[in-house]
């Protein structure tokens, strides 16, 4: 069933987008007639004014989702599902295009020769008027000028339209006469192509890693497919064409031999340190500008004219045979679109970083497969499940091995039979250390859990301290002035600050998480729990002791209850700021957990894991926070009516 479900995603998500676009339009329409209804029975500031309004949470769901399907282009997907393949098809051609694009003005706004010309012309005029007079003598001096004068020349017997080549110049006019017949291919459309068994065969979009299949699966992509096959070849011919101007010949023999001869004069010569560099580092930038102008590379402008305006053509040709598919692809493919590499095609823009829901849904079900043989979970770990927990690792857990040490008596040795009877003592030690076979618990297991089990058990210890602290803390002087200045020095450190020295000195298991954890909710239960003893009105506190209240009386039945508003509030920040910090601090060391998946996922960059490890957080602290509004309003549901 999830195969097929897997399978059809791009089909379910057309579904799926058609009943959200129903569900933002009958929300809003439920919300606009509900505000109507109630605008007379409501004023701007009650808080009962916020309650209710399922359907904007409806209609602000469903947008989101809405924004979702669209950016990451699965919306295209489920009503365009061939769009992706066709786009990979065109993708191609502009790939086996861009060498010859990258010479023209029509790829990157000027002729290559052009900007060679430029930058060679500029770095020649630069050494020129950087000669280093004092590291050569005077004929040495005219000899480099007379260098930089005949590499020049090289420039401009290449940059002469009367001096070009003619092979050259018949290879150009034979590569723009090919890209015509290509523009004319393009034009004449896809009919009679059709795709082979062999690419009808190929996994639908987005099944695979492989992101869009290559094959073309269209008549259409069949076209570009082809195109782009003959353009490749056309492409080698373009990157062979050399402009060998004779006249350049003799003035290449002659300025190797002249830079051979400088070359030795330096390395014969007797100088010193200093001017041995200065030599040696002009002739070489001087031998760099002419070994780059060696290759030619450099044409007359108008040579290349009828290449660009066939490039140009073939642009045209390719944009009329994209047809409807261009319209398609700036509506519901936002970003650079589909670019293709060497062995695959891959979507660009928010695309690439944002997967497709379904892709998201289709990935966290393989997580949640407890079924680690067949692939589910990562790393040989469930996501969530259950497994046997021996209760004597529990008891080991909590029963320090001191008491075993501090019992009477002593431990068992060995008797001269080479065998060993174990006493009481004994048996204490293995209780405690868990090695007494005590039965096994039901216990949840896998990577969620054990980051819910980090958090839950921080966060108990940070309440447990934190609060009966804090609430000293309001109502006694000694507290609050012996432990303010420590609780205040390490508050407001961040808590990842401290990752790298807890981590350090706990190592990576469990109890250096969850120190770390504590010492974040620790400090925040202990502000409120001050904050809310602290802001208890004093006529309580007086009508307290006017009817001969204890003190514990008043702490247990006044101060307390007054500050549970506050210490319910710590508890619910502790939470969102325990649950960020934990994953972090698993990104930073762990070998399970929510933050440990998705540490692995950005090193080999699966965008769509890491989505599912967004989601299932922000999933997990929801929940949280919704259980925490659950109990302030069952325990203190007199907060802000009063």
């Amino acid at each position: 069933m999830f195969e097929w479900l897997s399978d059809n995603r791009a089909a379910i998500a057309a579904v799926i987008v058609g009943l959200l676009i129903l569900t933002f339009i009958g929300a809003v329409i439920s919300g606009r007639r509900y505000s109507a209804l109630k605008a007379k029975d409501e004023v701007f500031g009650d808080p009962e004014r916020t309650k209710g309004g399922w359907y904007w949470v409806v209609c602000g769901v469903s947008a989101l989702l809405l924004i979702w399907f669209y950016y990451s282009w699965g919306m295209g997907r489920a009503y365009f599902p061939h769009a992706g393949n066709e786009m990979c098809q065109v993708a191609k051609l502009e790939e086996a295009i861009a060498p010859i694009k990258a010479a023209l003005p029509i790829g990157s706004r000027y002729y290559k020769s052009t900007l060679l010309v430029a930058r060679n012309s500029a770095q020649l005029d630069e050494l020129r008027a950087q000669l280093p007079r004092a590291a050569f003598s005077p004929q040495e001096q005219a000899e480099l000028v007379t260098l930089i004068g005949h590499t020049r020349q090289l420039l401009v017997n290449s940059s002469a339209p009367a001096k070009l080549n003619q092979d050259s110049d018949s290879a150009l006019a034979g590569i723009a006469t090919k890209l015509d017949a290509l523009s004319a291919q393009l034009k004449a459309g896809p009919a009679g192509l059709r795709p082979t068994s062999e690419a009808l065969a190929q996994a639908k979009w987005g099944i695979t890693h492989i992101e869009i299949p290559l094959l073309p699966v269209t008549a259409k992509g069949v076209l570009f497919d082809n195109a782009a096959a003959k353009a490749k070849e056309i492409a080698k011919l373009f990157n062979r064409v050399r402009n060998r101007v004779p006249a350049n010949d003799r003035l290449i023999e002659d300025i190797k031999k002249r830079i051979a001869a400088l070359k030795a004069a330096n390395k014969a010569g007797n100088f010193d340190e200093a001017a041995v560099y200065t030599r040696n580092t002009y002739v070489k930038a001087l031998e760099r500008i002419f070994r780059r102008l060696d290759d030619g590379l450099i044409f007359p402008a108008a040579s290349l004219d009828g290449v660009n305006a066939s490039i140009a053509g073939l642009d045209a040709a390719k944009n009329e045979a994209r047809g409807s598919l261009r319209l398609t692809e700036a509506l519901l493919f936002p970003g650079p679109g589909v670019v293709k590499s060497r062995t695959q095609c891959t979507e660009q823009g928010s695309a690439r970083w944002l997967p497709k829901p379904t892709d998201v849904v289709a990935k966290f079900v393989r997580l949640a497969n407890p079924d680690v043989e067949s692939g589910g979970g990562y790393k040989g770990v469930t996501l969530l499940w259950w497994k046997w927990l021996p209760i004597a690792d529990v008891v080991g857990f909590f029963v320090p091995d001191w008491i075993a040490d501090i019992w009477p008596g002593d431990y068992s040795r060995h008797g001269a039979d080479g065998t060993m009877t174990p006493n009481f003592k004994d048996k204490l030690l293995a209780f405690a250390q868990g090695k007494i076979s005590l039965g096994h618990l039901p216990m949840l297991d896998g990577h969620i859990w054990d980051s819910l089990f980090r958090v839950l058990v921080a966060l108990a210890l940070g309440i447990l301290l934190g609060v009966p602290l804090g609430l000293f803390m309001g109502v006694s002087r000694f507290f609050k002035s012996f432990f303010d200045p420590l609780i205040e020095l390490y508050r407001p450190v961040p808590p990842l600050a401290w990752a790298p020295l807890i981590l350090t000195i706990f190592g990576i298991q469990d109890d250096g998480k969850i120190f770390l954890l504590f010492m974040v909710a620790f400090a925040i239960m202990v502000i409120s729990a001050r904050t809310g003893a602290s802001g208890v009105q004093l006529s309580k506190i007086r009508a307290a002791h006017s009817v001969g209240s204890t003190n514990g009386q008043i702490l247990r039945n006044v101060i307390l209850p007054n500050a549970l508003p506050e210490i319910l509030t710590g508890v619910r920040i502790s939470v969102g700021v325990c649950w960020g910090t934990l994953v972090a601090a698993e990104m930073l060391a762990g070998t399970t957990g929510v933050g440990f998946i998705e540490n692995i996922a950005r090193t080999v960059s699966d965008y769509e894991l890491i989505w599912v490890t967004i989601l299932i957080m922000g999933g997990l602290g929801l929940i949280f926070d919704l259980l925490m509004r659950w109990v302030i309003d069952k325990t203190i549901p007199w907060r802000g009516k009063g």
